[in-house]
């Protein structure tokens, strides 16, 4: 074999169509959902009206929010139109129709789909400050250069996916050994399944685990964090199985909490590690090789890949610093960023609940009612739904307004006088309005300590949650005042 053939044989991954396959057409299918809830979500939170008003915002900040295709003029209708494209591409990379042609179609597929949510994250402040989403924004930018059908996946592409794989899983793991004294005595999870962000249907039941097993689930994950990453870069079958670990971890995380696509990402991404000869042996499947790419196509890879090396100084850094940061772009593309989550675990479960009223007198404790959010804890009665690879952003930005972050005031003031206003665009992003409709005269806002009901307490009371008044947090007499100076 001559020199050419041999460097042929390393770029082009004749066996890993099946991770090719995996990765494009999930990580589209994430774009559509994240398309979905931008339709169905941003304009009452962001929009022209909106509780942090996207024009507001770019007249503040400027060229510092970023690019997007928002800079010069924001409309509602834009917004929707950039929404519907986003989608309308997406499903067609879920059933493969640019991947027919070839290589530049998929290519130019993904690179619309990675301008339009960058410009959607980029003006969407405290409810787009996710690190899923730069995630998404990088697993999109690494997509676009697996190619087509038409020819094999180029080796240099899935190692970037394992390199983002890794710092997801790697990042995370360092974050919790620096972080919370609970993660290094095994002890995290005897609060987690209960003080998430958001329950999901199983989670009551998993916080229900014996102790001692609640220590080997945070060591397992700890060994899978820490130590399994550094095999996806291993000689097959070796990466194969270090990517199936993640992968069932991953599904553990799904099927124990509402983490929006942040596991079903992570798992995606572990499929770059995956070998058709190793699935081959246990699974009835063997994918056609394709063959090399033209020369432009392997030019623009190592462009790509030259461009991941360099970016990487700033999580490397990260990475290897005492004070590590969670979750952090270093620059306006959201690329080759640091990731983590849950440095710290909270260990009880404050909620805010929101209630209005329809009495003359807002002392009459009988008339008041309470709002019911689609995912977040409310009623006793309502048992934890799932709702990930979903992201439902009010549901999430109530849970950090229950631990008292102040980012997050201006727009929960403007929420509640959206209630009084009974204005339907808001409403809408609820489970249940209990007025249908029709203005209260009072809307207040209470804090409760949740705790997840017993056995013998779900028997006999048919309740999932257990809460505790904490008291008001806002006073409906303040907030009625507050209303009439803004009208």
């Amino acid at each position: 074999m001559n020199l050419v053939d041999w460097a042929n044989g390393w770029f082009w991954a004749t066996d890993h169509e099946v991770s090719r396959f995996a990765l494009q057409r999930g990580v589209a299918l994430l774009y559509a959902i994240a398309f979905i809830a931008v339709l169905r979500q941003f304009t009452p939170l962001l929009g022209e009206r909106g509780l942090l008003p996207v024009p507001a915002y770019l007249e503040r900040v400027g060229s510092r929010a970023g690019p997007t295709l928002f800079r010069w003029r924001y409309s509602d209708r834009l917004l929707t139109a950039v929404a519907w494209v986003g989608l309308l591409v997406a499903l067609a990379l879920v059933a493969g129709l640019p991947q027919q042609g070839p290589p530049w179609v998929p290519m130019l597929a993904f690179a619309v789909l990675f301008g339009l949510y960058l410009s959607v994250v980029n003006v969407g402040q405290v409810f787009y400050g996710f690190g899923w989403e730069s995630l998404l924004l990088e697993a999109g930018f690494l997509a676009a250069c697996l190619g087509s059908d038409a020819v094999a996946p180029p080796t240099l592409v899935l190692l970037a996916f394992c390199w983002l794989l890794f710092r997801v899983e790697f990042g995370a793991g360092l974050i919790k050994m620096r972080g919370d004294a609970c993660w290094r005595d095994l002890t995290c999870l005897y609060y987690h399944h209960e003080t998430q962000p958001m329950p999901g249907p199983l989670s009551p039941y998993f916080h229900a685990l014996p102790r001692p097993l609640h220590k080997v689930e945070v060591a397992a994950n700890h060994v899978v964090q820490l130590a399994v990453p550094f095999l996806l870069f291993a000689p097959q079958p070796v990466a194969t199985w270090a990517a199936t670990l993640v992968i069932l971890t991953q599904l553990w995380l799904v099927v124990s909490g509402n983490f929006a696509w942040l596991n079903w990402l992570t798992l995606l991404l572990a499929f770059a590690a995956v070998s058709d000869d190793v699935l081959a042996r246990l699974l009835p499947v063997s994918p056609a090789e394709a063959p090399p790419g033209p020369v432009w196509f392997a030019v623009v890879v190592l462009v790509m890949a030259g461009a991941v090396v360099v970016l990487s100084f700033w999580p490397v850094r990260n990475l290897l610093s005492p004070r590590q940061q969670m979750n952090a772009s270093f620059n306006r593309w959201h690329l080759v960023g640091a990731y983590g989550a849950f440095g710290s675990i909270t260990r009880r479960r404050d909620e805010v609940v929101v209630e209005g009223s329809l009495a003359a007198d807002p002392e009459d404790e009988r008339e008041w009612r309470e709002y019911e959010f689609k995912g977040k804890p409310g009623p006793v009665h309502r048992r934890p739904r799932q709702r990930a690879p979903y992201h439902l952003r009010l549901d999430w930005g109530m849970w950090f307004l229950a631990l008292g972050s102040p980012a997050q005031h201006v727009w929960f003031q403007r929420f509640l006088l959206r209630l009084l206003e009974a204005d339907p665009t808001i409403l809408r992003l609820l489970h249940h309005d209990p007025f249908d409709g029709e203005r209260p005269r009072w809307v207040r806002a209470r804090v409760f300590r949740y705790r997840y009901a017993s056995r013998a307490e779900r028997r006999r009371d048919r309740v999932w949650w257990v809460r505790e008044d904490r008291g008001l947090l806002v006073d409906p007499g303040a907030l009625d005042r507050l209303y009439e100076a803004s009208r």
